[in-house]
């Protein structure tokens, strides 16, 4: 089964939109690398200012030579040159344990 991976970001709402449009011209490495399976940007509309970013691999392997990367490193320097938009964050992984699609 697949490994999931969902970064937690705390994003005052002034800043909702600099996120979006950061996630929206992002430069799409992790689309290439082996493993991937699925990436969704999941935004808050119940009264809550966290943004889930949450990604799907083919195992906890794959996710973290993502994160182990060139790649990976490269887009968070360049994130991270700006004004963060995110006050917070942390990251929880789980294991699939079942699925089902239409």
């Amino acid at each position: 089964m697949s490994f999931v991976a969902i970064n937690v970001l705390r994003v005052p709402a002034e800043m909702r939109g600099t996120l979006e449009q950061r996630f929206a011209s992002r430069a799409g490495e992790v689309d290439k690398m082996d493993g991937f399976e699925h990436f969704e940007l999941l935004r808050p509309v119940t009264g809550q200012d966290d943004y889930l970013v949450y990604t799907r691999w083919a195992s906890e392997e794959s996710f973290q030579a993502w994160v182990s990367s060139p790649a990976f490193s490269k887009g968070h320097a360049q994130a991270s040159a700006s004004a963060p938009a995110a006050t917070g964050g942390e990251v929880w992984t789980f294991e699939v344990a079942e699925s089902k699609s239409r």
